[in-house]
């Protein structure tokens, strides 16, 4: 699938705050926690919990998340299909980032062992 300009600004301007309900939702009803969803976010960002609370609060959009986030070294370990996307071969990238935590939130709610979705 071919990423366009309306996808990539979609998602700059979604707020982190309307996705993140879906994201527990879909771990905890596969038997992953809510806790295991944070750290595999605070891998990926570095927002430990109540960082992430705030951004949720403020309503950022995941342009405003990305840039204040601290995407770990090993992220771009994170390859694969997510959403019909080649993450690899997404070229903007905030877009990229996005499906980065995507993925990993897949892989979580998929029963991937912590360890190998933190590329470790």
């Amino acid at each position: 699938m071919k990423e366009t300009d309306k996808h990539n600004e979609r998602i700059t301007k979604m707020p982190i705050a309307s996705v993140f309900p879906h994201y527990v939702r879909k771990v905890e009803s596969k038997g992953r926690t809510k806790d295991e969803l944070y750290q595999v976010i605070e891998w990926l960002t570095g927002f430990d919990q109540s960082k992430l609370q705030k951004l949720i609060d403020e309503k950022v959009t995941f342009e405003t998340f990305f840039e204040r986030a601290k995407l770990n070294p090993n992220a771009e370990l994170i390859t694969g299909l997510i959403c019909g996307y080649r993450i690899e071969e997404i070229e903007n990238p905030l877009t990229k980032k996005a499906r980065y935590l995507d993925k990993i939130i897949d892989e979580l709610a998929k029963g991937r062992k912590i360890e190998k979705i933190l590329r470790q």
